[in-house]
């Protein structure tokens, strides 16, 4: 038996789903989103995916993942996915985190005392349904200046130390006279006792 390929008809789509993507052809939707339709259309006549390819000026990618939604039965998503690489933050995104970092997180009913980079990538992905990793939210946060760490503060012989630290440094330590190297090595060994 021979087949000639020009009277092979593919029915990949049910009319259902045909008419709904011609209707849409019709309706004048964006270059992107009509070549969608279009590939699906194509395979449906029965069109290779190189045929298509040269026909519409798209790459193999592009017309093997539509060929492969007009086969599924998933024709009627061709708009589903947004063209494009979607704007991740904004400006109100940025000025909640601002707001987020210079208030407690209980204020916002949570236990914790301190916003980690994943808490505000957590609470923000609730508020405004944008999901960041914690490193970027600290790649946000350095850009504006802000950080989830404690806040530090000079001591007078310039080593930093924690706003709320109860470390005593030896320079609080008070003595009448200097430490001889014999006086320190036996205390060192009464701290090991």
């Amino acid at each position: 038996m021979t087949f000639k390929t020009n009277e092979i008809r593919i029915n990949y789509l049910t009319s259902f789903q045909r008419k709904l993507l011609q209707d849409n052809l019709n309706k004048g939707v964006e270059d992107k989103y009509r070549q969608r339709i279009e590939i699906m259309l194509l395979a449906d006549e029965g069109k290779s995916q190189t045929e298509i390819c040269q026909l519409l000026g798209c790459c193999q990618a592009t017309a093997r993942h539509w060929i492969m939604m007009a086969k599924s039965g998933q024709a009627h998503r061709w708009n589903d996915r947004k063209i494009g690489r979607p704007k991740r933050v904004n400006n109100a995104f940025l000025e909640r985190l601002k707001e987020l970092v210079n208030h407690s997180p209980r204020d916002y009913g949570y236990s914790f005392r301190r916003w980690t980079a994943e808490w505000l990538s957590r609470h923000l992905a609730k508020e405004f349904d944008i999901k960041v990793s914690d490193r970027y939210i600290n790649q946000l946060l350095k850009e504006m200046g802000l950080s989830t760490k404690y806040k530090t503060q000079k001591s007078d012989n310039h080593h930093s130390i924690s706003s709320n630290s109860n470390r005593l440094l030896i320079k609080d330590l008070s003595l009448k006279q200097p430490i001889q190297s014999k006086q320190l090595f036996s205390l060192n060994l009464a701290q090991a006792e």
